[in-house]
């Protein structure tokens, strides 16, 4: 048997706006290829203002491409572990926060579960996930829109500024 086939890709995105957002998006990084797999693609860190409770400090965000032997969610629960190590408390929807795990895909699946949605039902309307996506998955195609990241980007609605940080802010 070929052990590739056993291997799942799954896209992901971390966040965050508290503390030293670089910091806790590397240690998010570092942790999820420890106890969730291979880190095959990972994006530049960008910096966008908080989106549905603006009253906040703008985020980091950085997508990333892992390959994994855990099933949705197996991830999903190392992912919850991973978000509790590094602080993260649920306080309030759209809350400050000093990390956050979003599974964005997993395989080309459709997953409707009551903790878990893939691909993310939100990430078509912003642009602080489709633009770090799409600098690593362009062609990736959405398996419910049927559309590459890329388009679904171009056709995004939402206007807040999606800033590449550059390597001189990065720890």
């Amino acid at each position: 048997m070929d052990l590739t086939e056993s291997l799942n890709k799954a896209y992901l995105l971390t966040g965050g706006n508290i503390g030293n957002r670089a910091g806790y998006l590397q240690e998010a990084a570092r942790q999820i290829a420890q106890t969730c797999g291979s880190i095959l693609k990972l994006s530049s860190i960008y910096e966008t203002a908080a989106w549905g409770k603006t009253d906040q400090q703008d985020f980091f965000n950085q997508a990333m491409l892992i390959e994994t032997k855990l099933a949705s969610m197996d991830l999903l629960e190392k992912i919850l572990q991973i978000e509790e190590n590094l602080g993260r408390r649920r306080e309030e929807k759209y809350g400050k926060r000093t990390i956050d795990i979003d599974i964005l895909f997993y395989n080309r699946e459709i997953i409707n579960e009551p903790a878990l949605q893939v691909p993310h039902p939100e990430m078509q309307n912003r642009r602080f996930t489709l633009v770090p996506l799409n600098e690593i998955a362009p062609e990736f195609i959405h398996p419910v829109f049927i559309k590459k990241i890329s388009e679904l980007l171009k056709d995004c609605g939402d206007k807040l500024d999606v800033k590449k940080i550059t390597r001189e802010f990065e720890e």
